[in-house]
């Protein structure tokens, strides 16, 4: 196939001419029927044995032109394409422009191209980072989950059930004189303030003793589920059977020393300090780098192309897909369950798959404009590093994954890099809106 023309037509867009000469095409043609031939079959000849000229004369000279030229791109499209130099971001539509066994074929392909980005100011960029300042109200919090965590469970028999206890029950519920259905219960465990029962039910248990019969009244909801309770006055005739609650443990060294790895109080709180304010600069770095990120997302004005967001939206879809299969749950399934369609489904990737091409290129652009290189070394490092935690080879793993798209994943991060080192930390803008909101 011969490159003879390339044409951009428009923002991103290409058209190559291309022929195939006259030998190449009826080698194509004779490869075309050898590939046919087996589903071919005329009165007086067996299938799979009708000469190539009786079947262009039955069905039409150009009966293997399609194949012919199909086998042709299939093998010497890309390199065409590589040859123009350019980098194609969709499947091409080919047309088919004329073609005989005397001329050979010409065809035009229609290229979508990967966009141009110009992206400047990348360094130095600035956003606000707040590390949230860890209190001791924080610490007691996580002192007290971790008193709850090792709480015992402990029967009450010398007082009335409370707001927080766990109670073992007998109800039976009645509109005037007559019960009704779905209000009766024996030996049903409540604790008491978890919102298990209507308004108001709860808060009368409390007060009462084991052993003792009393009378609970409640009004329905107006909104409530079965349309024949709802806005009803009904009696529960309730009897506790038994009482309990959580018993926690008292916070001293002793305790320390058996539910962690410390010594004192004083050792558990300072951990739980550090750790929180590990957690608290983690999370500040974090929106610190996502703030960056949006930042650097707009100043990506060039044209994309938008098959470049489709694409990346059906492979977030894709990979979805996967997590689905991975928990025994098919796609055609979640979307009865949701009441979506896939392109309904799709639709909510968009607005992320447009943010992660823009980044993506933004990135790429950067390394480009750093001139950032990799080293054999750093590439077997990163590849090592994913055959272990993979518990494969590094053969393997190099047979299994497309090492040109591996490599730019490794420019990308390096690029990010050099964004996130020389980023400046800048709460001003943060404190204007804060003093706004106070003279407000």
């Amino acid at each position: 196939m011969i490159l003879k023309s390339n044409e951009k037509t428009d923002i991103n867009m290409s058209e190559l001419t291309v022929e195939i000469d006259a030998e190449s095409f009826e080698k194509a043609l004779e490869a075309a029927y050898q590939y046919e031939k087996k589903n071919i079959s005329l009165p007086g000849f067996r299938k799979g044995k009708v000469p190539r000229k009786m079947c262009e004369n039955a069905f039409g000279e150009n009966v293997f032109y399609e194949q012919a030229i199909n086998m042709v791109l299939n093998m010497e499209m890309y390199s065409v394409i590589t040859e123009a130099g350019i980098e194609i971001v969709d499947a091409p539509k080919v047309e088919l422009l004329s073609a005989d066994r005397e001329n050979g074929a010409t065809l035009k392909i229609i290229c979508v191209t990967k966009p141009v980005i110009n992206i400047a100011d990348y360094k130095g960029m600035s956003a606000p980072k707040e590390v949230r300042e860890v209190t001791d109200e924080d610490i007691d919090n996580q002192i007290k989950s971790m008193l709850q965590r090792n709480a015992r469970v402990v029967s009450i028999d010398d007082r009335a059930a409370q707001m927080g206890d766990e109670v073992e029950i007998n109800f039976e519920g009645f509109f005037g004189d007559t019960a009704f259905e779905g209000g009766k219960g024996e030996n049903f465990q409540l604790k008491l303030g978890s919102g298990q029962f209507i308004p108001g039910f709860e808060e009368q248990v409390a007060g009462h003793n084991i052993g003792e019969d009393f009378d609970v009244v409640v009004t329905f909801p107006e909104n409530y589920q079965m349309t024949d309770y709802a806005g009803k006055e009904a009696v529960f005739k309730c009897l506790i059977n038994s009482i309990s609650c959580e018993e926690l443990p008292e916070l001293d060294d002793e305790f320390v020393k058996d539910a962690s790895d410390f010594d004192t109080v004083d050792e558990l709180k300072a951990d739980i300090k550090n750790k929180l304010e590990e957690n608290a600069n983690a999370s500040a770095q974090s929106a610190f780098e996502n703030a960056l990120i949006e930042s650097l997302i707009a100043k990506v004005q060039d044209p994309i192309p938008h098959c470049m967001f489709e694409n990346r939206a059906d492979t977030l879809m894709n990979s979805f897909a996967s997590q689905l299969k991975q928990n025994g749950l098919d796609m055609d399934l979640y979307l009865q369950y949701t009441g979506m369609d896939a392109d309904a489904l799709k639709a909510t990737y968009l607005e992320r798959a447009e943010n992660e091409v823009k980044l993506r290129l933004a990135l790429e652009k950067i390394a480009e404009l750093e001139n950032i290189e990799l080293t054999d070394e750093e590439v077997d490092a990163e590849l090592t590093k994913l055959a272990e935690e993979n518990n494969l080879s590094l053969d393997v793993v190099k047979a299994r994954i497309p090492m040109d798209e591996f490599k730019t994943d490794m420019l990308v991060t390096k690029a990010m890099d050099i964004v996130k080192e020389t980023a400046i930390v800048d709460n001003s803008k943060k404190e204007d809106n804060e003093e706004e909101k106070a003279a407000e």
